[in-house]
């Protein structure tokens, strides 16, 4: 309610300076002088608009610096390091060009000003211009396009079939990750089977569910190609990975993929940041409601030897929920059970 009557006293507030202004001009035109344009008018705009650029500019550029670690994290995947390169090479290209014409426009409307004593020169064409300023973006945008393109179909092309399949799936409000086990499939699943235990509605008729498991964090090994398999359970989410440069939205019935190697171990980069706590981060960046802020893991590299170590360690979901066995076929019991390793 309260944000309805802020609302409410801006679009107030508006419509009376309307209002103002309108009236204003009214009087203007029966005085007579609704056309008159003074010097003093003109030049004081002209200043404001050299004043507006000095400020746009300098704000810009000081936030940016300001922030700059904020938005730019160090890079630590593989395909990062491309991503990164094709983002600066064109942020440079386009910056350049922004900062230019806009320092021209606000320039132009500085010098060029109205003023009564002057004669403006008519200069309707230009075909050298004409082509130099078609031809020369055309040539541009169309290098960056394509290197993006380029770069954009190996990323998403087939993950290798070594990589480590990671299934992780998001609801209101938080994620919920699951591991292809020993055998390094995520298994079928069947969204009517979801339950308070079964979060991810796993089908028990297929094997390799037998020793999938959970875990409460993102655990990845360093080097070696990592398949997020990534759904929704109720409304849009979206897996961000910033240091990674991961960045998949999770659509409800609709699921989506994303692989990457990871290149820095959480050590490593504790080091290269100087900070002993630092953790990657996963983050869903789609507002998905109330709890959307609450939506973080924290993501684990650790070097492969390690990480097969602590996989080994796991124990399978089954194991831990055996009373879902009776959802196991009886022909698969017995699979069930040395796979799952109950029987251990």
């Amino acid at each position: 309610m309260f944000g309805f009557y802020i609302a409410l006293a801006v679009f107030l507030v508006v419509a009376i300076l309307l209002l103002i202004f309108r009236i204003s001009r009214l009087i203007n035109v029966v005085k007579g002088t609704g056309d008159e344009t003074t010097d003093g008018s003109n030049k004081m705009n002209a200043i404001m608009m050299i004043v507006f650029m000095v400020l746009f500019f300098g704000l810009a550029a000081w936030y940016s610096w300001a922030h700059f670690d904020a938005y730019d994290p160090p890079v630590a995947s593989e395909h990062g390091e491309l991503t990164d390169k094709l983002f600066w090479r064109t942020m440079w290209i386009t910056g350049i060009v922004f900062f230019v014409t806009n320092v021209l426009l606000f320039y132009f409307s500085y010098k060029y000003r109205y003023n009564k004593n002057k004669k403006a020169l008519f200069y309707p064409h230009n075909n050298k211009l004409e082509y130099l300023w078609t031809g020369v973006p055309a040539i541009v945008l169309t290098w960056l396009v394509i290197s993006g393109w380029m770069a954009w179909d190996g990323i998403m092309s087939e993950a290798p079939e070594e990589a480590e399949q990671i299934e992780i799936m998001g609801y209101q409000f938080q994620w919920v990750i699951r591991y292809g086990g020993m055998d390094n499939k995520v298994g079928d699943y069947d969204y009517r089977l979801i339950d308070a235990v079964n979060e991810f509605g796993m089908d028990l008729s297929d094997r390799a569910n037998f020793d999938d498991f959970k875990n409460i964090s993102l655990v990845i090994p360093k080097g070696k190609p990592v398949l997020l398999k990534i759904r929704a359970r109720d409304v849009l989410h979206s897996v961000f990975i910033p240091h990674m440069r991961v960045k998949m939205d999770a659509v409800p019935g609709m699921p989506t993929q994303f692989w990457f190697v990871a290149n820095k171990t959480t050590e490593e980069m504790r080091v290269e940041e100087g900070n002993p706590e630092f953790n990657y981060e996963l983050a869903c960046t789609e507002i998905c409601g109330e709890g959307h802020f609450s939506m973080k893991k924290i993501v684990t590299v650790l070097e492969p030897e390690e990480y097969e170590a602590w996989k080994a360690e796991q124990k399978s979901w089954l194991s831990k929920n055996p009373d879902y066995m009776a959802q196991v076929p009886e022909d698969m019991k017995e699979l069930a059970l040395v796979t799952a390793g109950i029987n251990e």
